[in-house]
């Protein structure tokens, strides 16, 4: 069902014609005039169409099961008679999801979370077209966030791809887009939609962590070991080109090993000193 507008006018002037047909109707039948009696009961069923609209709220006029319409707009306004008003408000709200325990990608159970900004831009779908839109939106929110969630891997440790920790900007995108396919049934817009908590379940989190440490310790060896052999290759061709000794293939093996050593132990080393040759 699509929200359309309802018949409304100046609450102000419905009011003044409420009140004049009142006051006209008690004269007449005062003066005994059976006219009178009428024009007190338009004016009666005429004050039931009476209707205040806060800032930012919405009511949709049901009359005997037809759906008339929405009065949006704020102020004091005269509509149909009779009818039921359904108010649901127009204001931004946010919506913190549960913990969620869901499998990645990879099988491995992590823990997940989000906070999702909405509010409702069609009151007649957010009424007629699902039971309860606030629960719409919480189980919605919660189906989508597992469903992103097994998209992908907590974290990439091969940097091929997305992850859930080393992406989040990409995955609360995806994210979003997928709640609003999901809540353009109730008349919901989604403004945003972010992770708020993100880990490793319990019973995983230990070994996972030994295995961040060892990635990282690797990728520091890796540009430790790289800067060494750049240094070591510097030194050699340095030496050779200033011609401050002749080093044979032997020589500068043994050199190569002995900078390496020094520039990659992660202890102070220790100097020997050779008072002979290597020969």
């Amino acid at each position: 069902m699509v929200e359309k507008k309802a018949w409304a006018i100046n609450g102000y002037l419905g009011i003044i014609l409420i009140l004049a047909l009142f006051i006209g109707g008690i004269a007449l039948v005062i003066q005994k005039i059976l006219v009178g009696i009428p024009l007190i009961l338009l004016a009666i069923i005429l004050a039931t169409g009476v209707l205040v609209v806060q800032p930012n709220k919405s009511y949709a006029l049901v009359f005997f099961g037809s759906y008339l319409g929405t009065v949006r707009e704020p102020g004091l306004w005269l509509s149909v008679p009779l009818a039921i008003r359904k108010g649901v408000s127009l204001r931004v709200r946010n919506f913190n999801s549960k913990t969620l325990k869901v499998n990645d990608i990879e099988g491995n159970p992590v823990e997940i979370a989000a906070v999702i900004v909405f509010r409702v831009i069609d009151t007649a779908k957010a009424i007629f077209d699902v039971e309860k839109y606030e629960e719409f939106v919480e189980i919605q929110s919660e189906t989508a966030l597992r469903h992103i969630a097994t998209r992908y891997a907590y974290d990439d440790f091969e940097g091929k791809g997305f992850s859930l920790r080393g992406n989040p900007d990409e995955v609360s995108n995806e994210l979003m887009n997928e709640l609003q396919q999901r809540l353009d049934l109730a008349g919901v817009e989604i403004s945003e939609a972010r992770l708020t908590h993100l880990a490793y379940a319990t019973e995983i989190a230990g070994a996972m962590l030994q295995r961040q440490q060892a990635s990282a310790i690797l990728s520091a060896r890796q540009i430790i070991v790289e800067g060494a052999v750049g240094m070591v290759q510097m030194a050699i061709a340095r030496i050779e080109n200033d011609g401050v000794v002749d080093l044979d293939e032997e020589r500068k093996a043994a050199m190569i090993n002995n900078l390496l050593v020094s520039i990659v132990s992660e202890r102070a080393t220790q100097p020997v000193i050779n008072a002979g040759t290597m020969y």
